[in-house]
């Protein structure tokens, strides 16, 4: 594993971490509806990816060799808008016409409007795909971009997700990193009692892919997940990162309610008050 990342770093990461979640809070309140729960737990991943390790502009800049980054769950676009504008690519302003009529940031990914964006994504299953072939032409057009893929632990039931996978392992794609948001909750309860996935680690290791298991709320661990992938070139990476749904609010953490429904205006109050922004809930 690689060397431990300072103390510096990793408390600005949890401080930029904790904007992201208050972003997604408002956001969703304004817009009255959204999916906080993957929202939350895939936050921590998002801010890993977009203000430490990818090597890359906005996703219409004309270098070829920029990293990429599929957000296959696309329904957590709450999480990537919000740090997009916690990263200063869109006006903060903006996240509050959330899924409203004409604006850029639609209830799940639009590739076509907005930077860091690289497929327009919501079907379960599909942004994985699309994130194998993107690592496929960079290295047969010899390039050194690096393609992150974020999954769901949903869309980990969907029969396209495993077709992508094992392509990906098949022609050993070590510029392809799968990160697993692994809240272990979807929309109608616990994945596992729904259609279980696991052993889930053992079945990417299965599929060729060097998989590793970290808690996905530790920045410690999700920085050294990502330097080790960069290490390893004899295939692609598979990070498995255990999650609470939720993550950061009491009353939504854990809780499968909160997939698809946004918060009133005393819930975003103790939401926002929480993640230490009391008293700032915008009007709707």
């Amino acid at each position: 594993m690689a060397e431990e990342a300072s103390a510096e770093l990793i408390a600005s990461l949890r401080a930029r971490a904790r904007e992201v979640r208050q972003e997604t809070i408002r956001a969703i309140y304004v817009a009255g509806s959204g999916h906080p729960g993957g929202s939350l737990s895939v936050a921590d991943l998002l801010t890993a990816l977009l203000f430490h390790e990818l090597r890359s502009g906005p996703a219409d800049a004309p270098n070829p060799d920029r990293d990429r980054l599929v957000l296959s769950k696309g329904h957590a676009a709450p999480a990537l808008y919000a740090a997009l504008a916690v990263h200063g690519e869109i006006p903060r302003s903006e996240l509050l016409t959330l899924r409203q009529l004409g604006s850029r940031l639609q209830g799940h990914v639009d590739r076509t409007t907005l930077p860091y964006v690289e497929a327009s994504t919501g079907g379960l299953g599909q942004g994985i795909g699309m994130a194998v072939g993107m690592a496929l032409d960079a290295r047969l057009a010899h390039r050194p971009s690096r393609v992150y893929a974020v999954l769901s632990d949903g869309e980990c039931q969907a029969g396209p997700t495993w077709e992508a996978l094992m392509a990906g392992g098949h022609y050993r794609l070590s510029n392809l990193v799968v990160l697993l948001d692994r809240n272990g909750l979807e929309t109608d309860g616990p994945t596992e009692a729904i259609l279980g996935i696991e052993p889930i680690a053992e079945k990417l290791r299965a599929f060729r892919y060097h998989t590793l298991e970290i808690d996905g709320h530790d920045f410690g661990q999700i920085l050294a997940a990502l330097a080790d992938a960069r290490r390893f070139a004899d295939g692609p990476t598979a990070i498995v990162a255990r999650t609470v749904k939720g993550k950061g609010v009491s009353f939504m953490e854990g809780q499968p309610s909160w997939h698809g429904r946004a918060p009133n205006r005393a819930e975003a109050e103790k939401a926002l008050a929480e993640l230490g922004a009391p008293g700032e809930v915008p009007p709707r």
